[in-house]
């Protein structure tokens, strides 16, 4: 019996290397318009401007691919059980190899054209954290886990060190249904963030209050209130990760792209406030680090130490 195109497509995804697949209708998205809306409005994207723009291509994937008659979202693993040194600032696993968008991109442009080659002439679009899209609504809505009160993506089992990933087409496709919430009564990611940027009750982040942001995202100075709270973070933050206990069920990734540089394992404290840029470029070539800039590093290092 021939494969359906759902389970064609489900198959050379496993094949490329996600790890879980799930797919939904492509609708306007309503309720999460609503979210969206009051999330803006109570200002906590920050300086984060471009969050406010293209506000009908983030809830309309119409917009986006023409026709449009589904959303594939996919998981990619980028867990490690490598750490950086005890004494040394501490980096976000996801920022510890190659940048993710080139690596996961080149595999959702070979599942697209494999989809062209196997189903016939299909219209789509994909998208890596780079375009006007609410990944963790549509892989919410797609059943590959609930949005916890970190505001993540988490996967029932598998936890939550996933980079998300979506191909827009117009393609009917089998549709999978959302699954329930799991977070219950537990407040771990909550009660373990230092800058209170998760609100009492969860499921609701102030991405102004984020250490991810304060270190990513803000090209302006530190705002001085967050003096002292910032843990040794210099890039990105995992706490509220770390402190999941849906995580437990995290197993590293197998990708050769995301290992990082030997000599990166090895930095001590002393080693990250004596950083030279030429030492910077080397060791970031080509990750996510590079987005803060040497400039944004040193910054970030300073105000741990202020």
């Amino acid at each position: 019996m021939k494969p359906s195109n759902t389970q064609l497509v489900r198959d050379k995804a496993y094949e490329l290397g996600f790890e879980f697949v799930g797919i939904a209708k492509a609708e306007k998205m309503d309720e999460e318009s609503r979210q969206l809306e009051t999330w803006l409005n109570n200002n906590y994207h920050g300086t984060m401007s471009y969050m406010a723009n293209n506000f009908e291509l983030r809830t309309d994937p119409t917009k986006l691919v023409p026709g449009a008659k589904s959303v594939i979202s996919l998981m990619y693993n980028y867990h490690t059980e490598q750490e950086l040194e005890e004494d040394s600032y501490k980096i976000a696993q996801y920022a510890y190899g190659r940048d993710y968008h080139k690596v996961v991109r080149k595999k959702l442009k070979e599942l697209m054209l494999f989809i062209r080659e196997q189903i016939g002439e299909v219209n789509g679009r994909v998208f890596v954290d780079s375009a006007p899209v609410l990944e963790r609504d549509w892989a919410k809505r797609s059943g590959l886990g609930w949005i916890g009160k970190n505001t993540l993506l988490i996967h029932p089992k598998a936890g939550s060190y996933y980079f998300l990933a979506e191909i827009i087409c117009d393609l009917t496709l089998e549709f999978d249904h959302p699954i329930k919430d799991y977070c219950g009564t537990c407040t771990k990611c909550i009660d373990a963030c230092p800058t209170d940027a998760i609100s009492d009750n969860g499921y609701i982040l102030d991405g102004s209050k984020c250490i991810s942001y304060l270190t990513i995202e803000r090209k302006e100075a530190i705002p001085p209130e967050f003096s002292g709270l910032m843990e040794d973070w210099i890039f990105g933050c995992d706490i509220c990760q770390e402190v999941c206990p849906w995580n437990r069920f995290s197993k590293p990734h197998q990708e050769p792209d995301f290992q990082p540089k030997p000599e990166l394992l090895t930095m001590s404290k002393n080693d990250w406030r004596e950083i030279t840029e030429e030492v910077f470029n080397y060791l970031f070539e080509g990750t996510p680090v590079k987005r803060t800039k040497y400039e944004g590093l040193r910054r970030n290092i300073e105000f741990n130490n202020s």
